[in-house]
């Protein structure tokens, strides 16, 4: 579906992608993660032929990414960041107006309109204007929206960014559902348990290079300890020099510690030393792996 080599781009002095590989299979879910400034949408435009690149090769859909934007256009659907509906037309004018730029005709707009609101749960808000509609029922609407032209590749730029959680398993269960239906998606996202659920493979960038890629569960077995403890507030005088050799992978930030270990009878040791309020005892995750490799400093 989508394939680069050695994919850069540059603004002056700065490198914001610097050769990127990547190979985004059919009817798979993707996943671009990095921090903010990462090189993440400058990837995004150059994957989409919506910015030109600066060396490398690109194909999507089997074709150099130069010489097919339009087929590029038709052939794929964006749910962007931003709630950039059409706040003077309807739930259903929206879609109708969007169709339109695809050129299908109005029988076939009145056959997919319906199904499409169907899918996103919104049939019974069909002739509601934009603002009487939530912020999830925003996002829904944008997916159905991404939907209209039946597209094969699917963008979703963040797509859960300030949902409830209830909103969040709506659009997570649409996007399984999408690639049941046999769709390939490339998602974006700083929730690091939605790349966990969703992705099949990721990549985690930063400063415009690769850090890592594969599928979740291998980055998670690969790169991490199998479990954490979590440990708020100030330690207890020589807490730290007097954990065991094996234990030495510790990490702090702000007023947290993070203990890192394979021996679960180690860390509840550890555990039952503190105060219960001040520790929690989990598996290692994601989002474990993406702070071991960008850092844990926050980012303007």
């Amino acid at each position: 579906m989508i394939s680069c080599r050695g994919l850069r781009k540059v603004f002056g002095d700065i490198e914001a992608v610097a050769g990127l590989d990547l190979d985004i299979p059919s009817g798979a879910c993707f996943g671009l993660l990095g921090p903010n400034g990462a090189g993440k949408t400058t990837t995004l435009r150059m994957l989409l032929g919506q910015s030109p690149r600066t060396s490398g090769q690109l194909q999507l859909f089997g074709k150099d990414v130069d010489g097919s934007r339009r087929e590029i256009r038709l052939r794929t659907g964006i749910v962007p960041q931003a709630d950039n509906l059409d706040p003077d037309f309807t739930v259903a004018e929206n879609l109708r107006i969007y169709g339109l730029y695809f050129r299908i005709s109005s029988s076939a707009l009145e056959q997919r309109i319906p199904r499409l609101l169907e899918l996103v749960e919104l049939s019974h808000r069909a002739d509601d204007r934009i603002a009487t509609l939530s912020g999830g029922m925003k996002r829904r609407l944008i997916l159905a929206r991404a939907l209209i032209n039946d597209p094969d590749l699917l963008v979703f730029d963040e797509p859960t960014t300030g949902l409830d959680p209830q909103a969040r398993h709506m659009i997570w269960s649409l996007v399984h559902r999408m690639k049941r239906n046999g769709k390939t998606i490339l998602l974006t996202t700083h929730y690091m348990e939605e790349a966990e659920r969703l992705c099949d493979q990721l990549v985690i960038i930063d400063h415009g290079k690769l850090l890592a890629q594969g599928k979740p569960a291998d980055l998670i077995q690969g790169y991490c300890e199998k479990e954490v403890l979590e440990i708020q507030g100030d330690l207890p005088k020589g807490f730290l020099d007097n954990l065991p050799v094996e234990q030495q992978r510790i990490e702090q930030a702000g007023d947290s510690f993070y203990v890192y270990g394979n021996d679960t009878d180690m860390l509840l040791a550890v555990a039952a030393t503190l105060p219960e309020s001040t520790c929690l005892h989990r598996r290692t995750g994601l989002e474990d792996v993406f702070l071991m490799l960008t850092g844990r400093e926050l980012r303007q």
